[in-house]
């Protein structure tokens, strides 16, 4: 649907506006207000004409300061207009006065447009991947003055105006510049700079005037529930984690350690009044502990604006703005500086499988069905009553993989785990048969997301070597981590949701029944390099009625403690990254809420400091060890010792790689010592204990082998005998022949 196209202002011989053009622009339906308002020819001279409500005279200078002429009132509402003394088009001032007093404004219909025709064909294109250089609202130097360029995509709109303070709210002050041929309206306003909440007043095709709506490119937005976008001015942080990024730009992310800690911003930890911590202030308490207990990467839930904390920010508004809950945007730079200079990496959640529609956002954003499809089949998200975005649309998909590339340059983000990549893959997804369109093939694959997700990938990781895409897909969709010259999507990692489910299921049956379930545990290495896996314990698994991971182990306390620490050591000898949601690495006890803090006070009690203690040296045995995490996600790197001794509930394997010592993994899922128990190794000779969680400092019952076993070719083929301690992990480093 296309508005009818506005008819271009015609001047009298005395160079007056016409008289329905006047009561257009008085009423704020005029679709073409720069036809009308600034400077235009007048015979052989210039005429100028202008609206400025409650204003009773005005008169016009340049920007220099030299005055052009008084200017006529047309209109008790403020229409003014009138001939100027100045020799070539150029932008104009006025000085404004009432009986109340006077004020000084600058024109906007006199300057020129901002964009250029360079941008028309990129944007129309779909090919533009800067836009968020482009659109949004920018502070910048324009024909000899400071002000912000706005511009957004609204291509069905009758008229699109900016809104804020600054005009009192006013939709007929400044309404937009219409460039046609892609749909975007823009308009330089001077005199204005950061800090200035602000929003677009848009007329729909039919005549009705919109809730007032948010700027899709806001770079800032205001505290909710205030729901305004903010003028935000550039970055002012001056980065100094080169060394971080050189790093990672050279790396195999597949080859290196990856231990994550997933951190819902706002409930790690809080300010004695309950209130949240600034980034600064999670910077200085959430970095320093991260570094402490090892992990490499933390990995922050959503973070960009989003009206309603329950959604955990999975349901955001502003995809280029970080949350004003915890500060500005520069804070959030900072923040992430901070950990790159600590060695530690920052990953986003990323949404683009949906969006909230709340009236200030995205949907029906300029009366149409613009960013997500019209259809409710297509368009409607029966799981969480939200859009789907219209993934066939060059310019929505430009919007997405645009704000990837945004949070990569912008904030230097180290990788983007994107979530529900299955509830896009498939339009059948959560839909009853007829609830769905196929595809022109007949089938339920959504190609259109398909493309999307592989041009989001190839762009993102060849203009930002060194960040990482990680899928969170639930379901058996092929090639999820391979290129997409190979046929595969072209994320770096997905989440291995099978090992999540097997695992816990498996642990949360009795001892004594777990042997009637022991494939469980095996089915996993079937599959576990048919793709770059993240081994996943995330909030998903510690939320609605699921309790926690302690919580979700079998027996009595003992035993749920001792179970949990040989199931952290059991996932960081298996082949994988890791991730672990904020608070289980201390054997969080409450289920996780993000209304309050974790219970920090528990790490006053031996038990939950020797889970914290578990973790903390099995991170740092990841890192050091490269057998552990150089070929995660390769099978070359691993092999089974022990497969099938279901009856004790036992599970041993090597891991290795070219440059490191290998190391076994021997797990014992039962309360039963195994005395003597026979481990097949791949050499003769001493291998060192280098972790047991059944250790007394992590509050085990402290049975081991002393910290080192024999290995010898003694009855055919090489083994060792040795203690497997109860509910225990423990893994053997080959040292020395």
């Amino acid at each position: 649907m296309r508005k009818p196209r506005a008819t271009a202002a015609t001047s009298g011989p005395d160079g007056l506006a016409p008289a329905g053009d006047v009561a257009a622009i008085v009423a704020g339906t005029h679709g073409d207000p720069f036809a009308v308002l600034g400077v235009h020819e007048a015979g052989k001279g210039f005429v100028t004409r202008c609206f400025v409500p409650n204003a009773e005279f005005v008169t016009a200078y340049t920007l220099t300061g030299k005055e052009a002429g008084e200017l006529s009132r047309r209109d008790d509402a403020g229409f003014f207009e009138g001939k100027v003394s100045i020799r070539k088009r150029q932008p104009l001032r006025y000085h404004a006065k009432n009986a109340s007093g006077d004020w000084w404004l600058t024109d906007p219909y006199s300057f020129g447009p901002v964009l250029g025709p360079l941008d028309d064909y990129y944007i129309a294109e779909g090919s533009h991947l800067r836009l968020f250089d482009k659109l949004g609202a920018h502070i910048i130097d324009h024909e000899g003055a400071t002000g912000v360029h706005f511009a957004v995509w609204a291509p069905n709109a009758r008229r699109v105006s900016v809104v804020g303070a600054f005009n009192d709210w006013d939709g007929r002050r400044h309404t937009m510049r219409d460039r046609r041929d892609t749909g975007i309206w823009e308009l330089f306003i001077p005199d204005i700079g950061g800090g200035q909440p602000y929003k677009f007043e848009i007329i729909a095709p039919d005549g009705v005037r919109l809730p007032l709506k948010a700027d899709p490119f806001a770079f800032e937005s205001e505290l909710r529930p205030a729901t305004a976008s903010v003028t935000a001015p550039p970055l002012a942080h001056e980065w100094g984690d080169e060394a971080h990024r050189s790093y990672w730009r050279k790396a195999d992310p597949r080859r290196e350690a990856m231990s994550i800690y997933e951190v819902h911003a706002g409930s790690w930890q809080r300010r004695d009044d309950g209130t949240f911590l600034s980034w600064d202030e999670l910077a200085a308490r959430l970095i320093p502990y991260v570094v402490d207990t090892g992990f490499t990467h933390i990995e922050f839930l959503p973070i960009s604006e989003h009206p309603y904390d329950p959604s955990w920010g999975y349901q955001t508004t502003g995809l280029y703005a970080p949350t004003a809950r915890f500060g500005d945007p520069d804070g959030f730079a900072r923040f992430v500086d901070g950990a790159h200079r600590a060695g530690v990496g920052v990953i986003l959640d990323w949404v683009p499988a949906h969006f909230p529609v709340d009236e200030h956002g995205l949907v029906h954003f300029d009366g149409t069905a613009l960013y997500e499809h019209a259809d409710p089949r297509q368009g409607f998200h029966p799981d969480w009553n939200t859009a789907i975005y219209n993934f066939g649309r060059r310019e929505v998909v430009s919007f997405l993989v645009n704000n990837a590339l945004f949070w990569a340059e912008k904030y230097h983000v180290d990788g983007l785990r994107v979530d529900a990549v299955a509830s896009m893959l498939y339009l059948d997804y959560s839909r009853k048969a007829g609830e769905w369109i196929p595809n022109e093939k007949g089938g339920r694959e959504n190609l259109q997301a398909v493309s999307f997700l592989q041009k989001m990938n190839k762009e993102l990781y060849g203009h930002h070597p060194g960040v990482m895409t990680i899928a969170e897909e639930s379901t058996s969709w092929p090639k999820v981590s391979r290129p997409v010259h190979e046929g595969g999507l072209g994320f770096g990692f997905k989440w291995n949701m099978g090992f999540m489910h097997d695992t816990l299921e498996y642990l949360s049956k009795e001892p004594i029944f777990r042997k009637h379930h022991h494939n469980d545990i095996t089915f996993g290495l079937t599959y576990a390099f048919s793709e770059n896996f993240v081994l996943p314990l995330s909030h998903d698994e510690v939320v609605h009625g699921k309790g926690t991971l302690l919580n979700k182990m079998a027996g009595d306390d003992w035993q749920k403690f001792a179970t949990l620490r040989a199931y952290y050591a059991f996932m960081w000898g298996y082949p994988g990254k890791k991730l672990l949601f904020m608070g289980q690495e201390f054997a969080q006890r409450r289920e996780w809420s993000e209304e309050r803090a974790l219970d920090w006070n528990l790490l006053e009690f031996a038990p939950h400091r020797g889970v914290w203690q578990t973790v903390r040296d099995l991170n740092y045995l990841y890192r050091s060890r490269p057998a552990l995490h150089a070929r995660d996600c390769e099978p070359d790197g691993f092999s089974w010792l022990i497969v099938d001794d279901r009856d004790n509930s036992v599970f041993a394997w090597l891991r290795s790689a070219p440059d490191g010592n290998p190391i076994a993994v021997i797990s014992n899922f039962t309360p039963v010592p195994r005395e003597n128990y026979r481990v097949p190794l791949p050499k003769a000779g001493k291998w060192r204990e280098i972790i047991n969680t059944d250790a007394a400092d992590y509050g085990g019952s402290g049975m081991g082998n002393g910290g080192t076993v024999e290995a010898s070719g003694e009855g055919g083929g090489v083994s060792a005998t040795m203690l497997l301690p109860p509910l225990s992990t423990i893994m053997l480093e080959f040292v020395a022949d």
